[in-house]
């Protein structure tokens, strides 16, 4: 019995038989099931971020390159999970990632007016960039330094954001839950990217998010109650 690429009928006949299944049947289906758990939660994870920003009218506390640069680390992470022919499960919730984050940007931009021209020349360079990326269509050994690079684009696209809450003690309009997402998805990726036989790089990008969206995470924690703290002190 399979179904959207699981196969259940290990597990199914051990239970029929009244037996618990073996971790060989076991771990492969948990990590299927947890992929598309992971993409069925990425539809929305940056949803938060975005309703909270929109909801304040303001974008006070967020690092404007560090989405930039979410944006193109997600890119590239995409470009090379389908050019390797890797299951949907195991990189699906990137594309859904990808287009929220532009989402957002976009939204960030907008209230980050007016913009500077190096701005905007950052947007229209990614513009003409990103299909082709996406299609496959650049050398193969281009391909590998670039996907190499994401995961560096992606430490330095958090160290801004980590950067700038140490600097104002405040994570300003950062999304709690949407921090909280990302970081319990990264702890999964790992483990379902080893159960998928991804890459050491995968691993690895998934490795680097669970610590610096662990950090941002403790930043949030720490300075939201501080400042409840103090607001108590003050009455």
């Amino acid at each position: 019995m399979e179904y959207l690429g699981i196969d259940f009928s290990c597990a199914l006949g051990s239970l029929r038989d009244g037996k618990i299944p073996e971790k060989d049947c076991l771990l492969p289906l948990i990590s299927k099931l947890l992929g598309y758990c992971i993409v069925a939660a990425s539809t929305t994870v940056k949803l938060p971020q975005i309703l909270k920003i929109l909801k304040n009218g303001s974008v006070r506390g967020l690092s404007v390159v560090a989405f930039e640069l979410e944006v193109v680390g997600y890119t590239i992470a995409l470009a090379y999970c389908l050019h390797q022919g890797l299951p949907f499960s195991a990189y699906g919730e990137l594309a859904f990632l990808l287009v929220q984050a532009i989402i957002l940007v976009a939204i960030i931009y907008y209230y980050s007016q007016p913009l500077g021209a190096t701005t905007w020349i950052r947007a229209l360079l990614y513009c003409a960039v990103a299909p082709t990326i996406l299609a496959g269509q650049i050398d193969p050994i281009l391909f590998e330094a670039l996907y190499a690079s994401q995961h560096a684009i992606f430490l330095f696209a958090r160290i801004p954001q980590i950067w700038a809450n140490f600097s104002n003690k405040s994570t300003g309009e950062l999304s709690f839950l949407t921090c909280f997402m990302n970081f319990a998805g990264s702890i999964v990726r790992v483990f379902t990217s080893l159960q998928e036989k991804a890459p050491i790089s995968v691993v690895m990008g998934s490795a680097i998010g669970i610590a610096t969206n662990g950090t941002i995470l403790s930043q949030i924690i720490l300075y939201r109650n501080a400042r409840a703290t103090e607001e108590k002190k003050k009455k």
